[in-house]
C-alpha cells in the first residue's frame, strides 16, 4: 500500500472492524473507531438478474398462450380423434398435419402400440386433435361431436400418405369414400373413433404378400426343366432344317401364285368386266321381272278364286241332297245287281258250261 499523505487519515481492516490513524507534523496521535460497510456489488447485480429473469419468463408465458389459442384454438374448437391402422406407420410423427382433401384441420397428438392379446395382432392407435371450425358451412349443425358422426356416415375414411417422396414423412390423409363398410376396432378410447382403409399402395403389398412365392418359384422351376427337356429332343433339334425346307417351299409357292395371278390379270379383268355388265343388265331386268311377278300373282288370285268357284260348284252336285246324288247312288244299286246277275251266270256256266245251248237245267 503507498505510504498515506502528511496530516490525512489512514484506514486499516482489524479483525472487524476498521483502525484510522493520523499523522501530522507538530503531534502524531493514533485514534480507532468502527466504520459501516458500502452494499456489495454482487447483490445488486443478483436483484437485477431476478428482475429480468422474471420479465422475461412473463413474455414466454404470454407467447406461448398465443401460440396455443391461435394453433390449437379454444377448447370448444378442438375434436380429439383417433384412428387405428393395422399396417405399418413408419414415418408418421407427432405433430404431423391431418389433412381433409388437402386442407389441413389439425395434427397428430400421439401414437401408440396396441397388442391384442386374443390375436396376438399389434394395430396402431393414432390419436390426433382436429378443429371443427376448418369443417364446418357446409351446411351441417349441431355440436363437434355430431358433425363428426355426420362426415363418417357420409363415407369419411382416414389414409396414410406421403408428405414427400424425399423425406418419406406420412400424414393423414381424410377423404370421403361412401362405398366402403365402418369397420372401428374394439379399444379402450373415450376419443371419437374415424375410420381407416388402407390405401392403393398398402393393397398391393398386402396382395403381394399373400402370393406363394415358394410355389409360383417351384413352378417356373419346373416349366424350365420341361422347356430345358423340350429343346433336348432331336425332333426339336430338326425342327430348324425341316423350317428352312418349309419357307423354301413357301416362297416357291408364293412365286407361282404371283406368277398365275399376273398370267390371270388380264381373264380376270374380262371376267369383272362381264360380272359388271351381267349386274348392269340384272339392274334393268330387275323392275320388269317384279312387274311381271306381280302380274303372276294377280293371275293366281283369279286362278284362286275360279278354283272356289268350281269346288262350290262340285259341292253342289256331289251333296247329299243334290239330284245328281240320287242318280249316281241309282246307277251304283244297278251296277250293283248287275254284277250279281253276272256273277250268277259266271258260276252256272262253270258248272253247266253247256247252258248257252241247251239252257239252264234244274
Amino acid at each position: 500500500m503507498p505510504p498515506a499523505a502528511p496530516g490525512l487519515p489512514v484506514a486499516t481492516r482489524a479483525g472487524s472492524g476498521i483502525t484510522a490513524s493520523s499523522q501530522s507534523c507538530d503531534n502524531s496521535f493514533h485514534a480507532s473507531w468502527p466504520l459501516r460497510e458500502t452494499p456489495k456489488v454482487n447483490e445488486e447485480n443478483a436483484h437485477s438478474v431476478a428482475i429480468g429473469g422474471f420479465i422475461v419468463g412473463a413474455l414466454l408465458i404470454a407467447v406461448v398462450t398465443l401460440l396455443f389459442v391461435l394453433g390449437s384454438g379454444l377448447p370448444g374448437q378442438r375434436q380429439q380423434v383417433v384412428m387405428v391402422f393395422d399396417g405399418s406407420v413408419k414415418g408418421l410423427t407427432i405433430g404431423a398435419p391431418v389433412a381433409l382433401r388437402g386442407v389441413e384441420i389439425g395434427e397428430v397428438t400421439g401414437i401408440n402400440l396396441v397388442l391384442d392379446e386374443e390375436t396376438m395382432k399389434l394395430i396402431m392407435v393414432v390419436e390426433a386433435s382436429v378443429s371443427s371450425e376448418r369443417i364446418q358451412g357446409i351446411g351441417l349443425g349441431g355440436a363437434s361431436s355430431e358433425l363428426i358422426d355426420e362426415l363418417i356416415a357420409r363415407g369419411l375414411r382416414a389414409q396414410l400418405n406421403l408428405q414427400s417422396l424425399l423425406t418419406g414423412l406420412l400424414y393423414v390423409q381424410l377423404d370421403f369414400h361412401p362405398d366402403t363398410a365402418v369397420q372401428l376396432a374394439d379399444i379402450d378410447s373415450d376419443r371419437r373413433q374415424i375410420p381407416t382403409i388402407p390405401t392403393g399402395l398398402e393393397r398391393f403389398t398386402r396382395q403381394i404378400e399373400s402370393l406363394d412365392i415358394a410355389a409360383m418359384a417351384n413352378d417356373v422351376q419346373e416349366i424350365a426343366q420341361g422347356l430345358k427337356a423340350l429343346v433336348q429332343q432331336e425332333d426339336v433339334h430338326a425342327l430348324p432344317g425341316e423350317l428352312r425346307t418349309t419357307l423354301a417351299s413357301l416362297k416357291q409357292t408364293s412365286e407361282a401364285l404371283n406368277h398365275t395371278v399376273q398370267a390371270a390379270g388380264p381373264q380376270l379383268d374380262s371376267l369383272l368386266e362381264n360380272s359388271a355388265g351381267l349386274v348392269a343388265d340384272s339392274r334393268a331386268e330387275l323392275p320388269r321381272l317384279f312387274q311381271r311377278f306381280d302380274e303372276s300373282l294377280g293371275s293366281l288370285e283369279q286362278a284362286a278364286g275360279e278354283f272356289g268357284q268350281a269346288m262350290q260348284q262340285i259341292d253342289g252336285l256331289v251333296g247329299e241332297d243334290s239330284a245328281t246324288t240320287w242318280q249316281l247312288n241309282q246307277a251304283l244299286r244297278e251296277l250293283t245287281q248287275a254284277g250279281r246277275a253276272l256273277q250268277s251266270l259266271a258260276r252256272t256256266l262253270e258248272e253247266q258250261p253247256e247252258a248257252l245251248l241247251r239252257g239252264k237245267q234244274e
